[in-house]
C-alpha cells in the first residue's frame, strides 16, 4: 500500500523543517518505526494533561483550533508525502483523543486509559461512518475528521461508562 511506504530521510527532514510537518507528525512522535497512531495518541496525553485543566468552554474552543489547524498542517504533510493521510501523520490522533478525554477531565487517572484504549478501538476499527469517512474525505478534512468522530464515539461510551460506574 502506498500510505505504508518508508518515509525517506529527506521526507523527514521537509516534515520537521516546517512547523506544519512538525505538528502533524505529532511533534516527531508519528515518526516511530512503528504503530505510529498509538504513539501519536499516548504522545497526546502530555499536553492533555495541561488542556484539561482549561475550563470547558476554552478546552472546546482550544478543540476548534486545533482542528482547524491540524487540517492545514495535515494536508500539507500530505502534499509532502505524496499521500493524504500516511501513518507518520498523527495530529489527527492528538485532537481525536483530546475529544475521546472530555468525560475524564475531571475523573480519575484509570478513566484515561480507558479513554485512551476506547479511542484507539475506534480509530482502529472505523466502524459505521468512520471507515466510510476516512475512505471519502481526501487532504488534510480527511485525515482529520475520521479521528474526530471516532473521538466522538470513544467520548459517548466513556460517559456511558461514568455513568455506570456512578450509579
Amino acid at each position: 500500500m502506498s500510505d505504508q511506504k518508508i518515509l525517506t530521510s529527506e521526507q523527514r527532514r521537509r516534515l520537521l523543517a516546517t512547523p506544519a510537518g512538525w505538528l502533524a507528525c505529532g511533534f516527531g512522535s508519528g515518526l516511530a518505526p512503528v504503530a505510529q497512531g498509538t504513539f501519536g495518541s499516548l504522545a497526546a496525553i502530555l499536553p492533555w494533561l495541561l488542556l484539561r485543566s482549561l475550563p470547558l468552554q476554552l478546552y472546546l474552543f482550544t478543540l476548534l483550533v486545533a482542528f482547524t489547524i491540524g487540517v492545514w498542517a495535515c494536508g500539507f504533510a500530505g502534499r509532502v508525502l505524496g499521500v493524504d493521510d500516511h501513518r507518520s501523520i498523527v495530529w489527527d490522533e492528538f485532537v481525536g483523543l483530546w475529544i475521546a478525554l472530555i468525560p475524564a477531565l475531571l475523573a480519575p487517572w484509570w478513566m484515561v486509559l480507558i479513554g485512551f484504549a476506547l479511542f484507539r478501538l475506534f480509530d482502529v476499527w472505523k466502524p459505521w461512518p468512520i471507515g466510510w469517512l476516512d475512505r471519502r474525505l481526501k487532504g488534510g478534512l480527511g485525515v482529520m475528521v475520521d479521528d474526530v468522530v471516532a473521538g466522538v464515539f470513544a467520548a459517548i461510551v466513556l460517559a456511558v461508562v461514568q455513568a455506570l460506574l456512578h450509579a
